[in-house]
């Protein structure tokens, strides 16, 4: 019985050393033909530098050509907070602009923003984003541009009070203008002027009431303050009075969390009494997007393939000219 364990245990041992010799067969076969797939694509792309130089050289070429014929355009971001209304309603409402856009419908532009058709045209595009908060820790971390964030994921969360407007123009020296455009265009929603007016004096009503109450818990402190000393003073001479610490702070913690309300509803009225507060303003760039670079991303990959393409069909012309003339 013994001889027969001793028998499996060496049988199952060899097979395992069978198996890690294959396995390590196996790998090395896949690393040489890896390898030897580099050695190809590096001798290849040097015996072919000559074409592939040429392409890469036409690419900066037309890169150039197309910029030399297309307009110029800038991109540039600006912050708001808005106070009166939810976050999905107002990005909803800046980008009607967005669609106006890119119907190219200049009046509405022109009439949204109040400015001059000169000015709208040079409006190529306007939209709001998102902002994502990652850890949900009140820090903004990156604008949600492709529109593709989960709104279900509790982790990473979309900031319930700030958004960003992005202006793509042809002319960042109107930056100014199509801001105070974007701020006329919000500010003359009746809704949302509306909503705003009724915030605003319901926090001038609850400001009011809790300046009263501070005042009715200070007073209301000094009263047991005083009505505590008062008790333990002796009454009597040759009284023996058991002292204890007199709890001065009584109140103070109600007090403090009242004023913490206050200055949050005076900086509200102060600071955030508009229907949107500017957090960030649009900043001039000099630089395009649209330069030699933007368009060379573009061109040189696709005339290198259009190349490569052409070089290994030109090479094996034999091979495939036999194979279709078997079809």
């Amino acid at each position: 019985m013994s001889k027969n364990n001793s028998h499996s245990r060496q049988s199952d041992e060899i097979d395992l050393l069978d198996l890690l010799r294959k396995m390590f067969k196996a790998i090395g076969r896949g690393l040489k033909t890896v390898g030897r797939c580099l050695l190809f694509m590096i001798v290849f792309l040097i015996k072919k530098w000559i074409p592939l130089g040429l392409s890469v050289i036409a690419g900066v070429g037309i890169s150039f050509l197309i910029m030399s014929i297309t307009e110029y355009y800038y991109i540039s971001d600006l912050t708001l907070r808005t106070n009166a209304v939810s976050n999905s309603d107002m990005i909803d409402y800046v980008n009607k602009i967005h669609t106006f856009c890119k119907e190219d419908n200049l009046s509405e532009i022109a009439q949204s923003f109040s400015v001059d058709d000169e000015l709208a045209k040079k409006i190529k595009d306007l939209q709001a984003y998102w902002i994502i908060d990652v850890g949900n820790d009140g820090t903004p971390d990156y604008i949600d541009l492709d529109n593709n964030h989960d709104a279900q994921d509790t982790i990473n969360v979309r900031m319930p009070r700030r958004f960003v407007v992005r202006v793509k123009t042809i002319a960042p020296q109107e930056l100014t203008k199509i801001r105070d455009g974007l701020f006329f265009y919000i500010n003359d929603n009746d809704l949302f002027r509306q909503q705003n007016d009724i915030r605003l004096e319901q926090e001038k009503e609850m400001l009011d009431r809790v300046n009263y109450e501070i005042e009715q818990l200070d007073s209301l402190q000094k009263v047991k303050y005083f009505e505590e000393t008062r008790r333990l003073s002796p009454q009597k001479e040759g009284q023996l009075i058991f002292l204890q610490e007199l709890k001065t702070q009584l109140l103070h913690e109600n007090i403090y969390s009242l004023f913490r309300r206050k200055q949050s509803y005076e900086r509200d009225l102060n600071i955030y009494s508009d229907v949107v507060t500017l957090l960030s303003d649009y900043t001039s760039h000099s630089k395009p997007e649209n330069g030699v670079l933007y368009y060379s991303n573009i061109v040189i990959p696709v005339l290198l393939g259009l190349t490569l393409l052409i070089v290994v069909i030109y090479d094996n012309r034999k091979k495939l000219k036999e194979v279709l003339e078997n079809y």
